[in-house]
This record gives C-alpha cells, structure tokens and sequence, in this order.
C-alpha cells in the first residue's frame, strides 16, 4: 500500500518506519523537507522520499495525520482537502493546548461535546476518518513487547471499510484492535492521551500502554 504520512516529527518518523517495516511504499510530508532530522530520517530510508504536505497526501492511498493537533487543520488546507477524497485516513493527533501539564494533568482545546478527529472529518467529509494511535507514546507504537501481553489499541471512525483497514495495520504493528464504534467515540479516545500521560508528568514513566481484559 501506497502510505502518506503528513508530519515529520518523531510520531511521524516512528509511524513511517513502521511502514516500511512492514512492506508499504511511504512518502514523509513535511513544511521543511531540510530539517536535520527529516534529513537524517530520509538518509537511513532512501526508498521513502521526503515531499510537501500536498505531494504526500497526493502520494497515499491510505493517509496518516501525524501533526501537532494545533496545526492539523492548517496543514490538511496545505496538503489541498481534494487530495483526501475517499481516502482512509488514521488520524494519531491529539487537541493538546499549550498551557502546561497541572499536577501532570494535560489541558486540550476541545471539550466533552467535541473531538478533535471530528472537526477533522468535517473538514475532509469525502474522507474516511479513523482515530487510532493517540494513547501511547512514539518508543511503543511500531510491535511493542509486554510481557502481560498484547496491549490493546482503541479506535473509531464511521466507515466500517476504512476502520478494517485500520484495524488490520493495527494487528501488523502489534497491537489488538479495540473498536469503540463511531467518530463520536473519539471524545473519548482523544483524553486517554490525558491518562496515559500523567505517570510520565508524575514518574517519568512512558513505557506503559492499555489493555482491555474480558471474561
């Protein structure tokens, strides 16, 4: 599969490696295709070509947003909204605001009514949007080991090809597929980027990741 990835920062770079990894033709969007670490990133994967956010999201056949949540709807409007048509497109962002983490405790610009992967879907709505690798830090989101087991991955979108899709790249990198339903259910999925955080603010621990137990 033909991945664009629109973002060049460690989520992005951890995310296109895991890609390639796996067998996908990726290409890296990026404002800045000269940043030392796009560079240094580019020079160890020479098969997968650095472009422009637009070049990238005209690349893919498959797209993943891989931005800072503050600057995600400027860089789809740079990227060209056409490019996204029909397109599943992960969304990993998170609505962080920029005050400082409370007693380790992160503040967002959303609120319980909104989400952010839905003001994304309004403004791509011929894309397929699917929330998915927001909980857990970048050193954990490519075949994370525990020894407690699979960790689980929660996810959600309104289109059931688009998240099959999405749940098979899941299974690929590790992980067991939680489907939480709708685009709606992002409200929820985007604050456990909250949670998992706090015992990095508090312990500087961010090794950890969730896992759903049925019986």
């Amino acid at each position: 599969m033909r991945i664009g990835i629109l973002g060049s920062g460690i989520v992005a770079r951890t995310l296109a490696s895991g890609f390639v990894k796996h067998g996908h033709q990726i290409m890296l969007g990026t404002r800045d295709p000269n940043q030392a670490e796009t560079r240094e990133w580019a020079a160890k994967n020479p098969a997968a070509p650095v472009g422009t956010f637009a070049e990238a999201a005209s690349f893919g056949d498959l797209l993943v947003l891989a931005v800072l949540g503050s600057v995600v709807e400027q860089v789809i409007e740079v990227a060209r909204p056409e490019s996204f048509r029909g397109k599943t497109v992960i969304d990993t962002t998170n609505p962080l605001s920029e005050s400082p983490p409370v007693d380790g405790v992160l503040s967002y610009f959303t609120d319980s009514s909104q989400s952010l992967a839905e003001r994304i879907q309004r403004l791509v709505p011929q894309a397929h949007i699917v929330k998915a690798f927001n909980s857990v830090g970048n050193t954990r989101m490519v075949n994370p080991h525990y020894d407690q087991g699979i960790p689980s991955m929660f996810f959600c979108g309104d289109d059931e090809r688009a998240k099959s899709q999405v749940s098979e790249i899941l299974r690929r990198f590790g992980w067991e597929p939680f489907d939480c339903g709708k685009l709606i259910a992002a409200r929820a999925i985007e604050p456990l980027c909250i949670l998992w955080c706090i015992p990095g603010f508090l312990r500087n621990e961010w090794t950890h990741a969730f896992k759903v137990l049925t019986h």
